[in-house]
This record gives C-alpha cells, structure tokens and sequence, in this order.
C-alpha cells in the first residue's frame, strides 16, 4: 500500500457511509436554510455586521451538506467557529446528532466529540479573553456543549445502535428459521424414507398376494362368467393398487412421482378425466348403479387439475359404497367457461350396512387441499332426501401452487424455552421495530430532542444558580461615588478596606489590569460603580495599596 493510499485509507473513519441522493441534497438545503435564517436572526441579536452575517450563513450552508461525509471533520469546525460565529451555533445540535450516528467505533466518537468540546472551550475562552472571564466562560460554553451537541450525539448513537442491533436479531432469527427447516426438512426426508420401506415391504406384499391369487382364481374353469368378471375386476383394483403404491412410495422416498410402466404411459390419462369412465365401468362390474353424465364443451386440463377431477370421482365412490349400499349413485360432468364442476350424489341406502365401516376421515380432507393447490374447491354435505353430494370445481388452466410449509411456532418456542436467566424475547416487537425505517426515525428524533430539552432545562438550572450567585455578591462588588471620593491617597490600607467592599465577585474578576498600568509591587481592589452607565460598558473604581497605604486609586470605564 502506498503513502497516498494509507493517508486516504486513515481518514476513512471520518467519512459517512451515505452517498448523496437527489431527494437527501434537497432535504439537506431546505435544512441548510432554515438553520440559515434563524442563525441570521442571531447574528441581528448580537448586533453583528453584513460580513459575519454572509459568513454564517455560508458557513451553516456548508456544514450541513458536508455533514453526511465529513462528521468529524464538521463537527470539530462548527464547535470552534460558534463562538467567532453567532449565527452558526444552532448548526452544532445537527452536526453532533450526525456525527453520534456515522463516526464508526466508540474510542473514534469518543474522540472527536473531546476535540469538538476542547475547540468550542478553548475558542470560546480565546475570544473573550479581552473581558477576562475565564472561568464564567469555560462553565457556559461546557454546559452549551453538552445540552447541544453531546446529547443529541448520544440520543443519535442510541437510536442507530438500537436498530442495528434490531436488524441483527432480525437476521439471526431468520438464519435460526433457515436452519431449522433444513434439519426439519432431512427429519422429514428420513422419515418418509422409512414409511417407504415399511410400505414397500408390508403393502406391497400384501397386494401381489391379493392378485396373484385372484390372477390363478381367474382362470378356475369352475367359476361361472359372473364369478369370473367379479374375479377380474379384483385383480384389476388389485394391479392399480400397486401401481399407486409405488408411486407414493417414490414420492415419499424421493419426494417425485415414479415413472409410469411403458404400457400406462402410453394410454391416455388413465387415471384424469379419461380415466373417469372405466371407474364407473368397474363400479357397474361390482353390481354398483351408477350412471355417469356429461354437458357443456369438454376442454383440456392441465395435469394436477385432471387429476384431481378422477381422485374427487374415486373418493365420492368409495365413500359411496361404505356408507350406502346398494344406493344408485349419479356422477356428473359439467363443462362450464371457465371451470370444470365434478358431481358425485348418491341417494340413501338401499338396506342396513355391512357392519362397522373403517374409515380414517382424511379423505375429504385431502381432496379439499388437492383442489385448493389448483386454485379450486370441494363440497360435501347431506342431501335433502337423505343422501349425500360431493361436488369439485376445478380451474382449466393453474397448476399447483406447491408444497407450502405452514409456518411453525419458532418464536413461540423461543419465548417459551428461553436461555437461563434471560427474559423471553419479543419477536413481535423486533418486527415491528424493524417494519418501516420512518418510523423509527421519527422515534429517533423525538428521543434525541427529550435529551436535548432535558440538558437544557439542566442548564437554565444552572444558569438560575449563577444568577443568584452573582446577585449575591453584587453588594461586595458595588461603591458608590462618594464612598469613593471620601477615601484618599496616603490613608492606612486596614483603614481603607474596612471602610470598601471586599470586591471578591465574579462581576470584577480581571478588571484591575483593564485600566490604566498599576503601581509596581501594589495589590489592588477592584469595585463597579453604582453610576448608571452605557450597557456596553462599566464603571470601574481601583483602589492599590503597597507597605500598608493607599497608593493609588483610579475611576475607568471598561467596556464589555
């Protein structure tokens, strides 16, 4: 790294993270100008030339705008021009809020706001050194310090601090969220695994039994033709049976369909629409009323929605057998303009069931989430005659919107199960908090402006305490002008002083070497005269003793 390229990489801290936009240029100036006009109000206050006048609102002007990528650099001249400066000085509360918010890294804040403070003191002292009021100036300019540039510094910090630890937590809780449904997801992934196998090796072997026996009773010559149709409409539901197995056993193990043996993929969509026709067919085989209509212009479905028009048939068929027997049942086609109607309606049953029916209540269940992936829906319910209607409405052209995790209780676990010794975390709250950056902002600002007022009710506090000090020792600092014409040149100093005030006030502090040159080795009192006087200036009466006597004494008009 080179000599430029270090020097630029060591002032980078000083720099904001902000580049300027369209929208933060303008806000910048409509800001600039109003902190302009109000310092210009200033300035008239302190009666301040067209010059200064000219140069503070420049100089509010270019702080302000600088103030995003110099906020140390801005804040460090602001403090040390306000006192030269008047109508710069409200400038600072916006530098001191930027700078707590973009300088990086607390010892570089901590440093910048301590060259601000000893630039703001220190100037502030070298400008009134003329009235000689070190200590007076020196406790006002900390305490404006502090009310206008370190506490909105620190409501600023506060605030950023405050959201970025927000956005933190946000973004843990997310990566803890992501994670879990990985580790869920693989749970899930070997659990489906074991199903499979449990399926593959139990059901499995059950149906290829089921048809290899009805396959031999098929072919017994024994059997009459309505035995062996009977027979064959078993080993048909048999063969279908397993081929639905396997596929839901490749689903489970693999999370896709398996592929379709070389004869079923070349028949037409055995088991959609086209597939419809041959379940009646076989439900008419078993002895089975059932009568199967059509209407309207018949139109292609995508895949899922076909599918799910014969799994609604299959479903209402079943339900059909194992709650009424031998009661004739209608299934219905309808074709409408935009959506397919599937109906499927079977009257009471024909006499008493065959007994306790199994039935594990997910299949209407099922086929309501099957159509709602498709963007359709599903009824079921009694009829008024006493039997029972399913109907499906399927759209012509959605495909399924997919696997959808429902989302889980994390944050209730977390809060419920929090580490030892910590409250439970708010999530709710963390959302919220992070939702809309304007708001937060606005808290922002309003948090900073109650620090600001409360530093500054501190300092009218104070301000009042000085006042009541100063007017308290007003009588050691005032003499009149007879006391001070009786007292002459050559009288014993224990004389003279018990006759003035002690002259310890802060009202008189430095004014003995404001007038004329003192007599070498004396020691001076200094009073204000109780004479009315321009507000500009001071009346001052100086009394210097040396061996003991009143050696001189001088009356001199100080200005402010």
């Amino acid at each position: 790294m080179d000599a430029k390229a270090k020097t630029r990489a060591g002032w980078d801290w000083l720099k904001g993270p902000e580049p300027w936009t369209g929208r933060m240029l303008a806000g910048d100036l409509l800001l600039a100008s109003v902190l302009a006009l109000l310092g210009l109000g200033v300035e008239e206050l302190d009666h301040g030339s067209g010059k200064r006048m000219l140069a503070s609102a420049a100089a509010v002007l270019v702080l302000t705008l600088l103030r995003r990528r110099l906020p140390a650099t801005t804040l460090v001249i602001a403090s040390a021009l306000s006192p030269y400066l008047p109508g710069s000085f409200l400038v600072t509360g916006l530098l001191g809020w930027s700078a707590g918010r973009r300088i990086v890294g607390v010892g570089r804040a901590l440093a910048a706001f301590t060259i601000a403070f000893l630039a703001a003191v220190g100037f502030s002292v070298l400008h009134e050194w003329s009235q000689m009021r070190p200590l007076l100036v020196i406790v006002f300019s900390t305490l404006m310090f502090l009310a206008m540039t370190v506490m909105p510094g620190l409501a600023s910090r506060y605030w950023h601090q405050r959201r970025t630890l927000l956005r933190a937590l946000q973004e843990r809780n997310g990566q803890l969220l992501r994670e879990r449904a990985m580790v869920a997801g693989q749970a899930r992934l070997r659990e489906r695994q074991r199903i499979a196998q449990d399926m593959h090796d139990s059901l499995g072997h059950q149906l290829a039994l089921i048809s290899v026996h009805t396959g031999a009773l098929e072919v017994d010559p024994k059997l009459t033709d309505r035995q062996r149709e009977a027979v064959g409409v078993l080993r048909q539901a048999s063969v279908a049976a397993m081929h639905e197995l396997r596929e839901v056993v490749g689903i489970l193990r693999d999370g896709v369909e398996a592929p379709l043996p070389a004869e079923e993929a070349a028949q037409p969509a055995a088991r959609g629409v086209a597939g419809i026709a041959g379940v009646v067919e076989a439900a008419r085989g078993a002895g089975t009323d059932v009568r199967l209509s059509a209407s309207g212009q018949p139109r292609p479905l995508v895949a899922a929605c076909d599918h799910a028009a014969y799994r609604i048939v299959q479903e209402a068929l079943t339900n059909a057998y194992k709650h009424a027997p031998g009661a004739p049942i209608a299934v219905e086609l309808r074709y409408e303009d935009d959506s397919l109607v599937v109906e499927v309606s079977n009257g009471p049953a024909a006499g008493p069931g065959a007994g306790e029916v199994v039935s594990g209540g997910q299949g209407l269940t099922g086929l309501r989430e099957r159509a709602r992936l498709v963007g359709g829906m599903v009824h079921a319910g009694a009829t008024e005659g006493g039997g029972f209607r399913v109907a499906g409405v399927l759209p012509y052209g959605t495909e399924p919107a997919g696997v959808v995790d429902v989302a889980d209780d994390f944050g209730q676990q977390a809060q419920a199960q929090p580490p030892l010794g910590a409250p439970p975390m708010d999530w709710a709250a963390v959302d919220k908090e992070l939702a809309g950056r304007g708001r937060d902002r606005t808290g922002g600002v309003a948090l900073g402006c109650g620090i600001a007022v409360a530093a500054v009710v501190l300092l009218v506090i104070v301000i009042g305490v000085f006042a009541v000090l100063m007017i308290g020792s007003v009588d050691d600092a005032m003499l009149d002008r007879d006391e001070f014409d009786a007292v002459q040149v050559g009288d014993a100093e224990q004389e003279v002083r018990g006759r003035l005030p002690s002259g310890e006030s802060i009202l008189t502090a430095g004014m003995d070497r404001k007038g004329p040159p003192r007599p070498p080795g004396s020691s001076c009192v200094t009073l204000l005269s109780t004479e009315e006087t321009e507000l500009t200036t001071d009346r001052v009466f100086r009394f210097c003793f040396r061996d003991g006597k009143l050696v001189d004494k001088q009356a001199y008009e100080v200005k402010q």
